[in-house]
This record gives structure tokens, sequence and C-alpha cells, in this order.
């Protein structure tokens, strides 16, 4: 093959793009949009599920015996929340939070008076509040609210360091019925987790790339594509690509020609 057909092929138009994630609620893509003249849908590959309250029982965990909540996200807060109504158990005035990120105890303020409750806050990760967990070790019990999925590196953290804890799933993290896409076909596709590749073959186990093209977020997306054989076109985030918006305008700019 010549290298202007390899060109070619890599580089071929692109008219119609699934983004696999909700619409958010100002989409960063809608200036590709109105700029290429293309189509952009969005369509979540994974959504959450409730652990019932009868199920959680089980675990024989209550909320209201653990000083500490260490929350990863909002859906950690939402559901840790949701669990406590349902079981009618009213946290102490004294539980102290520890949040992952800004956006995280950003978000627990719906949930609780600040003036009246201890929170922590840190950068993203786990290390970033190592100071205060620290600080209070010896007299907190932490629960560690999660998804069927955990949470590998904080658990890593608290058990490396010997933190009195214990893991409590409240939500699951599942694949969504994508069966009425079957037979609608994009240029590209999307992706920003291996949990949303996970979800294409639970959908379609037959997939075959053919002409579309594959757009991947992060490194574990990455190595999730290449596990399936998959032709990975478009990735991000790259030293001139940090974003995936910015990734799609070089690939369209090269491919709408």
């Amino acid at each position: 093959m010549s290298s202007s057909n390899a060109e070619a092929k890599k580089y071929k138009e692109v008219k119609t793009i699934l983004i696999s994630q909700p619409k958010p609620e100002r989409s960063p893509y809608r200036q590709l949009e109105n700029k290429y003249g293309i189509k952009i849908d969005y369509r979540p590959f994974i959504h959450v599920e409730p652990v019932t309250e009868k199920e959680f029982r089980k675990t024989r965990i209550r909320p209201d015996q653990f000083s500490a909540v260490i929350l990863t996200s909002r859906n950690a807060i939402q559901h840790f929340f949701r669990m406590c109504e349902e079981m009618r158990i009213e946290m102490s005035q004294d539980t102290k939070y520890f949040c992952l990120s800004e956006a995280v105890a950003h978000y627990l303020q719906k949930f609780i008076i600040y003036r009246k409750r201890k929170v922590f806050v840190g950068k993203r990760h786990i290390e970033d509040l190592s100071t205060a967990l620290n600080k209070h070790r010896a007299n907190e019990k932490f629960l560690l609210p999660c998804s069927n999925l955990g949470s590998k590196p904080v658990v890593k953290y608290l058990s490396e360091n010997e933190f009195d804890f214990q893991e409590a799933m409240m939500y699951r993290t599942v694949s969504s019925d994508l069966s009425d896409l079957r037979d609608i076909f994009y240029d590209v596709l999307v992706f920003f987790s291996p949990l949303g590749i996970k979800s294409l073959y639970e959908n379609f186990p037959d997939f075959k790339q053919n002409e579309t093209r594959i757009a991947v977020f992060g490194n574990s997306t990455l190595a999730a594509v290449k596990e399936r054989g998959l032709t990975i076109n478009i990735h991000a985030p790259a030293p001139e690509t940090p974003s995936m918006t910015m990734a799609l305008e070089k690939y369209i700019m090269e491919a709408n020609k």
C-alpha cells in the first residue's frame, strides 16, 4: 500500500461521533459541531445502580458505628446518604468526612451542614489526605462507601498504613442496555474508561470495527482497547492534545480537508 493510500485510510472523513457518556450541561463538543458541521450524540455505556437496603443489611455494616467516612466521588456521597436514610440512621454531628477532591467536598454540602461537621479535603488522591488521616487515625474508625469495583488506590493506602477501616459496597457500576444502537453506525466512537469497552462487547459480542474510528481517553482505556485488537485512531491526553475535544479536532482537521 502506498503512503498516500495509508494516509487516506488513517484519516477518513468524520460526519458522526458517539460520546459514550451522558450529555454534559455545557458540552465542550458543541463548538466542534458548529465549526465542522458534524453530528455528535451522547449515550452512557455504563450506569450506576443502587444496592438495596435489604441486600446491604446482610453485610451487617451500620454506618453510624463509624466515626469517619472517606468519600471518593459524588456517587459515593449520594448512595451513602441514601443508605443512611433507608436504614433510618442519622450520622453523629461529630462524624468526620474525608473528601478526595474539592468537587467531592462541594457536593457534600448538599447533604450536611458544614459548620457542624469536620470536613477534610484532598486535591485528587488519597495521599493528599495523609496528614489529616494520620492526625485522626488513633481515634477514628473509617468507613469507605464504594461500588462493586471498589476503590483500589484508597484501599491499598489504608491497608498498607494499617488504618482501622471497612469497605461498604452501596452501589454498582454496570453496563447499560445499548440494543437500540445495533443498526446505528457512527464514524467515531469515543471511550473514557475500560468499562465502556466492556459494555460495548457485552451488548455486541460480534462487534467489528470496520471503518469506525476509535477514540480513547487515558492509558487504562487504551490498554482495554488494545486487548480487544481494535485500532486506536485518536488518543488523549497527549502533549499536543491534553483533552479529548482537542484530540478529536486535530483528527477532524486532517480527515475533513
